[in-house]
């Protein structure tokens, strides 16, 4: 068994490998070489999101997912293979679906620029693309990622756990150079976001030998997950949607929180922190202040990690 000191080495060479890489992106970089690519990725996504509304939110969930393990890099949508159980398979990320949409939009930009539009451009500008067209900000996506060809499954274990305390949150988001601030702006983005019971249902059953139900919890909405999420016999698509305007890019989210209606411990936890709790409240009370946070710290989670030696895959779902 590894040692405490060898633990906090390994996290802090794990740290620096994720933030070490800061490559020259920029927003016109396809303006010459696939000067419709903006469009194709918009189009695409936007028909996807008319078939099915939940692509919105795991879109957004994918690019997080992605940026938050190797950088921004597009080894989420790397397959598992006999050898190797990718990313995409990892215990936080079986929920994670829609890369078909993905495979879609890169299929497209293949056919009109060979080789040229990295999978991981793609990602944060469908990303983007979700969060504009569901009421959200927009912003300037900066571009010339180059794609990754290693994913491993096992590194799951490093995105936040919905359980982790704000220290705990805190101390994550630091390790990829993002501040107090963008931890709890870019949680924002549960505002799209749904969960299976999985997830939250310690929260409501048997949560400490002192209280059945975390007290941090408003009673009604405790209630309510309880009847979705019984202890036993769990329905396995049962779960809660973050906020109350599911389909909507908006702050409610953070008024949620405050009412008590966080559905992770997570969540709950950075509105009984001093340290993150006079933020939520300003998101709560100014949405056009969190849309201008929320552009810039999607910004700068895109810059996480970026890989200029990479490759720009064929095909999205392996090397080439």
């Amino acid at each position: 068994m590894a040692t405490q000191s060898t633990k906090v080495l390994f996290f802090v060479l794990f740290s620096f490998a994720i933030c070490r890489t800061h490559a020259a992106l920029n927003a016109h970089y396809y303006d010459q070489t696939c000067p419709q690519a903006e469009f194709i990725v918009s189009q695409t996504i936007r028909n996807a999101s008319i078939y099915d509304p939940k692509v919105p939110a795991r879109i957004l969930r994918m690019f997080f997912h992605d940026c938050f393990i190797r950088g921004c890099d597009a080894s989420v949508l790397l397959d598992s293979t006999p050898e190797n159980e990718a990313e995409k398979d990892g215990p936080p990320n079986i929920s994670v679906r829609a890369f078909y949409v993905i495979d879609d939009a890169k299929a497209k930009l293949e056919k009109a620029c060979p080789h040229t539009v990295s999978c991981a451009d793609v990602l944060a500008m469908a990303a983007r693309d979700v969060v504009a067209m569901t009421g959200g900000p927009s912003w300037n996506v900066l571009k010339g990622r180059k794609d990754g060809r290693v994913s491993k499954a096992n590194d799951t274990a490093n995105l936040p756990a919905p359980f982790l305390n704000a220290t705990g949150l805190i101390q994550a988001f630091a390790s990829r150079g993002l501040s107090v601030k963008d931890l709890v702006t870019l949680s924002g983005g549960h505002t799209l976001g749904f969960s299976h019971c999985s997830s939250f249902v310690a929260r409501v059953h048997n949560f400490s030998t002192l209280h059945a139900t975390d007290p941090s919890m408003n009673t009604e909405f405790a209630s309510l997950l309880k009847n979705k999420c019984p202890s036993t016999n769990n329905n396995g698509d049962a779960g809660q949607f973050l906020d109350s305007t599911a389909s909507q890019f908006d702050n409610d989210y953070f008024k949620q929180i405050i009412a008590g209606k966080g559905v992770f411990g997570s969540d709950q936890a950075m509105y009984n922190d001093p340290r993150t709790r006079p933020i939520i409240e300003a998101f709560a009370k100014d949405q056009n202040m969190f849309f201008r946070e929320f552009a810039a710290s999607m910004i700068k989670l895109g810059n996480v990690g970026v890989n200029e030696v990479g490759e720009v895959r064929l095909n999205c779902r392996k090397p080439n």
